[in-house]
C-alpha cells in the first residue's frame, strides 16, 4: 500500500510530516508522490491563519475532486492543526474526509492508516531510534510543543496547547542520526524556543543544549542555527553560546511584531522602542557580523497611523537583514478578534505593502554587503540555468527555504558538501559564488 503526504504551514509541520513518514514506512507501507498511485491521502494542515485553513481545506476538496473525477479510490486522512482547532466539528463539514488526526495525536497515524484502508493491525515491531527520514542537506529539528505567551492574536496555544520542552537526550540523539545520514545543518524550532528546559530541571536552558547539540555536529563539519527567540529569551548564557561555540552560526531571528509600547502591551507582548533598541545594539556589540531576522505586524486592532509609522522608522534605522511582514487576521477565538478598532482590509493592505517595500530594500542591500566575502556554502542541490547547470546552496547567514540561495556554476562539489566560495554579485535575496579550489 502506498501513502501521499501533503504538507502546509510551517517548518514545525515539515517536521511532523517527516515523523509520520517514519512511522508509515516502519509499517510497511511505501511513499509515494504520485496521486494517481496512492492509496491513502495524508494532509497535514495548518491552521495558524483563516487564510491558511482555507488553503488547508482547499488542498483536500481537491484531492477529493480527483477521487471523485475517477483519479483512484483515494481515502483521505487529516491532519494537524486544523483538526486540533476545529475538533468533531469537521466531520459534519468535510465528509469527503475519512479521518481526521489532532497534532497530539499524530504517533498513531499507522494505526489510523490501517483502519482507514481496512488492514489488519500491523506486527509490533521496535520502530528506529530516529523518526526522521531527511536525505537533504538541512533538516528542522522540533525542540518544543505548544506555546504559553497566550499572545492576543495568536490561535497556537489553543492549537498546540500549552508549552513542553523536549528532553535533551532525545534531541541530540535525533540529531547525531540526522547527521549520519548526511544531513550538515540542523536547525532547531519551536514556538518560543528561547525559553526551552524552563518546564525540565535546573541547568537545562537553551544555551545548554545549543551546546550538546553543537557538539554532536562537530565531528562532521556541521551548523547549528536556532529560530523564533522571543526578545525576553535572550540571556546572557545565550549570547554568550551565540558568539563563543563556532558550530552554533551567529544568525538570531527575533520576532517583534511591533515596537509600540502600548501595541506590544495589547497584544499582550512586553516591551518598548526603547529595550528592543538597546537589545539589538548589545547584540550587535557582543557578536560582531552576525546577521538579525524580525518580524513584523501591520494594522493590528487600534493600530494609529502614527504607531504604523512608528514601526517603518524603527525598522528603517534598525536595518535588519531579513524582515518578514505580515498583515493582521482577525482570528476566531483570540482575544484580540473581539477587539474595539478593528483596522479596515485597505488600510492594512497598504500598511503592510509600505512594510514589505521598505523590508525589501533593507533585505537587498543586506544581501548585496556580503558580495566580495569569502564563504563557507552548504551545497543543496543543483538547477538548470540558462548557461547550463548550476549548484545552488546556502550560506551561514541565510536560512534554508527562507532567505535566498547561493548560485554557483557547475563545478568539482557534490550536494551535501560544505564548499569555500567567493561572492562576486547578488541580485535582489540571491548572490552569485564562484567555488574556490584547494590551496587557494
Amino acid at each position: 500500500m502506498r501513502f501521499l503526504i501533503i504538507t502546509l504551514g510551517c517548518a514545525k509541520n515539515e517536521v511532523d510530516s517527516d515523523r509520520m513518514r517514519a512511522l508509515l514506512l516502519a509499517d510497511g507501507l511505501e511513499e509515494t508522490s504520485d496521486v494517481a498511485e496512492a492509496d491513502v491521502a495524508i494532509v497535514n494542515t495548518c491552521s495558524f491563519l483563516a487564510s491558511a485553513t482555507e488553503e488547508s481545506v482547499e488542498a483536500t476538496l481537491s484531492l477529493a475532486e480527483e477521487r471523485a473525477e475517477g483519479v483512484r479510490a483515494l481515502p483521505i486522512v487529516m491532519c494537524g492543526c486544523v483538526p486540533s482547532r476545529y475538533g468533531d466539528a469537521l466531520a459534519a463539514e468535510l465528509p469527503e474526509v475519512a479521518a481526521f488526526v489532532r497534532a497530539e495525536d499524530e504517533d498513531g497515524i499507522a494505526g489510523v492508516v490501517r483502519e482507514v484502508l481496512g488492514l489488519s493491525a500491523g506486527e509490533k515491531d521496535a520502530l528506529p531510534e530516529t523518526l526522521r527520514t531527511v536525505e537533504g542537506t538541512s533538516a528542522f529539528v522540533k525542540i518544543s510543543e505548544g506555546c504559553d505567551r497566550f499572545c492576543t492574536f495568536c490561535a497556537i496555544p489553543y492549537i498546540r496547547g500549552r508549552y513542553h520542552s523536549r528532553p535533551a537526550d532525545e534531541i541530540v540523539s535525533e540529531v547525531r542520526s540526522l547527521m549520519a545520514g548526511g544531513v550538515r545543518e540542523v536547525v532547531l524550532i519551536g514556538q518560543d524556543t528561547g525559553v526551552w528546559g524552563s518546564d525540565l530541571g535546573e541547568g537545562d536552558t537553551l544555551a545548554a543544549l545549543l551546546r550538546e547539540v553543537a557538539a554532536a555536529v562537530r565531528p562532521f563539519g556541521g551548523w547549528v542555527r536556532v529560530l523564533y527567540l522571543q526578545p525576553e529569551g535572550m540571556t546572557d548564557e545565550l549570547i554568550a553560546t551565540i558568539r563563543d561555540v563556532p558550530e552554533v552560526l551567529p544568525y538570531i531571528d527575533i520576532p517583534i511584531q511591533h515596537c509600540s509600547a502600548r501595541v506590544l502591551r495589547a497584544m499582550g507582548r512586553s516591551g518598548s522602542p526603547e529595550e528592543l533598541r538597546a537589545l539589538f545594539s548589545r547584540l550587535r556589540s557582543e557578536i560582531p557580523g552576525m546577521v538579525l531576522r524580525t518580524t513584523g505586524m501591520a494594522g493590528f486592532p487600534g493600530e494609529t497611523d502614527e504607531e504604523a509609522d512608528e514601526l517603518y522608522d524603527f525598522i528603517a534605522e534598525e536595518e535588519f537583514d531579513y524582515c518578514s511582514v505580515f498583515s493582521y487576521s482577525q482570528e476566531e477565538g483570540t482575544a484580540a478578534a473581539r477587539m474595539e478598532g478593528q483596522v479596515d482590509e485597505a488600510v492594512k493592505l497598504e500598511r503592510t505593502q509600505r512594510l514589505v517595500d521598505l523590508t525589501e530594500q533593507l533585505g537587498f542591500a543586506a544581501t548585496a554587503s556580503h558580495v566580495g566575502e569569502r564563504v563557507r556554502v552548504i551545497v543543496d542541490g543543483v538547477e538548470e540555468a540558462e548557461d547550463g547547470p548550476e549548484l545552488i546552496g546556502h550560506a551561514w547567514f541565510q536560512a534554508p527555504d527562507s532567505d535566498g540561495a547561493v548560485h554557483i556554476p557547475f563545478g568539482e562539489a557534490a550536494v551535501g558538501d560544505i564548499v569555500t566560495v567567493d561572492l562576486v554579485d547578488s541580485f535582489c535575496y540571491e548572490l552569485v559564488g564562484e567555488l574556490v579550489g584547494e590551496g587557494e
